[in-house]
């Protein structure tokens, strides 16, 4: 069985998940794992940038079109 988690959100955040959920026909714990995987993927990827970053901008590669032209 999954570990649980007690956080405390406001009155106006606990009613959107109440009806996300509704409308969506999942459970609030769905929508809250399904928030806390994306918000964890997005800050790996913002690191994994800022790490990179400096090693493009050397390579001339500063825009999506450079690395489109770099990999074809």
């Amino acid at each position: 069985m999954a570990d649980a988690i007690t956080i405390r959100v406001s009155k106006q955040l606990k009613k959107d998940i109440d009806e996300a959920a509704k409308k969506e026909h999942v459970s609030k714990s769905e929508i809250l794992r399904e928030a806390i995987v994306k918000y964890i993927a997005i800050k790996k990827y913002r690191r994994l940038r800022n790490k990179v970053l400096p090693f493009a901008e050397a390579r001339g590669l500063l825009t999506d079109e450079d690395i489109m032209k770099e990999i074809s």
